[in-house]
């Protein structure tokens, strides 16, 4: 039987739990469910399990961001799924590839497990970026993006605490718990595709692929976001394990912190980015930023304990947690027809560093792990410098501070 397709409006006539915005809160919710329980446990697994340095981690983390490159295939996808579509699927992916992890322990079976996870996340992300611009009006996108990201946090933080609650006390192993927070997600996806109807956005979305000069703002600080958190993504937490000797309760039980935190202040973030702009949200971010990086890198250089790594991990959560800051800034300069196929464009551009720096930089931090993060600090501080040029009031034909003096014609 054909699926309902409703758009917007109608939308508004379904009880409130089937609204968009809800299919957006379940989703949330659902994602980290498998990506965080993965995350969690993936340093501890791969030093015990695979036997990794950082060379190997290094390696792991560049091929999982080349789906990431390639997220401009979701502009091929589109031509032939709706979007909503491409979400749900890419969800169930990734749930199902978070639960088969454990069942590969060898370095080509982890490399490729990881590599399918990784498309079903980054295709995922792309997706539901864009659905969430095209769903949200403006005036709510700030608030909104800052509750879902909330729940998000919740999730992640209820997948923690059970894991810091039972992994000891029940000597649990890797696989079972890969098998049981992959598989949730695996059925909030098929949950979704039967309780929801299709829902059409507002506009149709341009099947092709968009690379305008008046975003060139936002694809720039969308390269150097991409760059600056795989350096946190990939070295941080594996410095809390090789460095310190955390183990996995003990690194689940810093994530969790950090969770907590995400979900009190990410909704008063979006508050504060509705109130005093993207500008400002952004600025505030990358200064906060580079100081944390600076940071870590004297904890190589001075010997700084782990009690400073721990609240540095956690600050450095909440600073990347503003990021949403960016995608209201393009939601703001964009024609609605340019949401989807940009999604996927920005993506990809997210992931140009992502493809090569974790390899190249993990040879680096075998000899020094203060410069890794001395070169992170640098970045925070360019992207400090280009946020700067967002104008105080962001819109079509306003999207730079010199977009007044010399509009950049479309390409």
């Amino acid at each position: 039987m054909a699926r309902r397709t409703l758009n917007l409006e109608e939308a508004r006539t379904l009880p409130r739990w089937r609204h968009p915005v809800m299919l957006l809160a379940l989703v949330a919710a659902a994602m980290p469910v498998a990506f965080s329980t993965w995350s969690a446990l993936l340093n501890n697994f791969v030093i015990e399990i695979g036997g990794f340095t950082g060379v190997e981690i290094g390696w792991l983390h560049t091929l999982r961001e080349v789906p990431g490159f390639l997220a401009i295939g979701v502009i091929v996808l589109i031509m032939f799924a709706r979007e909503q579509t491409l979400l749900l699927f890419n969800l169930a992916l990734l749930g199902a590839a978070t639960a088969l992890t454990a069942w590969f322990p060898s370095l080509g079976g982890i490399l490729t497990i990881t590599i399918l996870s990784s498309i079903g996340f980054h295709y995922f992300e792309t997706v539901n970026q864009s659905l969430q611009l095209q769903w949200i009006p403006k005036a709510e996108a700030p608030r909104t993006i800052g509750r879902l990201v909330a729940v998000g946090s919740g999730a992640s933080l209820l997948a923690y605490g059970l894991l810091v609650l039972t992994w000891k006390t029940f000597d649990l192993d890797y696989n079972l718990v890969y098998m049981v927070s992959g598989g949730l997600t695996v059925a909030a996806a098929l949950f979704a595709w039967l309780a929801w109807p299709n829902f059409e956005s507002p506009e149709p979305q341009i099947k092709s692929f968009v690379l305008r000069r008046r975003y060139w703002l936002y694809y720039v600080l969308q390269m150097m976001a991409g760059a600056r958190r795989q350096i946190f993504t990939v070295f941080a937490a594996f410095m809390m394990v090789e460095r310190f000797g955390l183990e996995v309760h003990q690194i689940t039980a810093l994530f969790m912190i950090n969770f907590v935190a995400n979900m009190i202040f990410a909704p008063l973030m979006g508050r504060a980015v509705a109130r005093f702009g993207e500008r400002r949200a952004l600025v505030f971010e990358y200064a906060g930023l580079a100081v944390v990086f600076l940071l870590y890198g004297g904890i190589y250089l001075f010997g700084w304990g782990v009690a400073l790594a721990a609240t540095l991990y956690v600050v450095d959560h909440l600073f990347f947690a503003l990021a949403f800051a960016l995608k209201t800034y393009f939601q703001k300069i964009a024609d609605v027809p340019d949401i989807a196929p940009t999604a996927a464009v920005a993506f990809t551009i997210n992931h140009i560093a992502a493809v090569f720096l974790p390899a190249l930089l993990g040879y680096l931090w075998v000899r020094s792990p203060a410069s890794v993060f001395a070169f992170a600090a640098a970045l925070a501080v360019a992207s400090l410098l280009l946020a700067l040029l967002i104008p105080r009031h962001p819109e079509k034909g306003h999207e730079t501070v010199f977009a007044p003096l010399a509009p950049s014609p479309a390409a």
